[in-house]
């Protein structure tokens, strides 16, 4: 299935399914005038620690995500702690959030726009600017914690998208 629409938001259309075709991204985390380097499914858990807040009582803090990068039902990469993306190929970038829009439900972490601030190796990461992590499911946790210091990771899917300037 082919939608048009206008600009750069075409082709990103076309990559992510049907289930975001019909709609252009948020503008907190579009990317206009980038190209698509490469878009990938990820599956993982978002990992949370129990900490005392600011106001001395304990919450569940966001601690790192833990995923795996799918393409084509392969295996080519993951995603940790920084944020961290790195491929089979040995390229690998950081990326610093700079926006972000809700995720579909409550219970989906929100959708988001990270500029690239380091790079490592050589291949296909290698010229990427931009990350959005988009079409997001689940990862948030709900419930309290009671004891500092815990873990608990709540389960998430999305997809990242990979781009670069022109």
């Amino acid at each position: 299935m082919f939608i048009k629409l206008a600009g750069p938001t075409m082709l990103l259309a076309t990559l992510i399914g049907p289930a975001g075709a019909a709609e252009p991204l948020p503008d907190a985390i579009a990317a206009p005038g980038e190209s698509v380097v490469l878009s990938v499914h990820a599956e993982g858990a978002q990992v949370y620690e129990c900490k005392a807040g600011s106001d001395g009582k304990l919450a569940w803090a966001f601690r790192e995500p833990i995923a795996t990068l799918l393409s084509e039902g392969k295996t080519i990469g993951r995603h940790y702690a920084g944020p961290n993306w790195e491929l089979a190929d040995s390229s690998a970038v950081v990326g610093k959030a700079i926006g972000n829009a809700p995720g579909a439900t409550a219970a989906d972490i929100p959708w988001l726009k990270l500029e690239v601030t380091a790079r490592r190796g050589s291949g296909t990461l290698t010229p990427v600017t931009t990350v959005q992590r988009i079409n997001t499911h689940g990862g948030k946790l709900d419930g309290s914690c009671d004891k500092a210091g815990e873990f608990r990771s709540a389960p998430y899917s999305a997809e990242y998208v990979f781009l670069k300037k022109g």
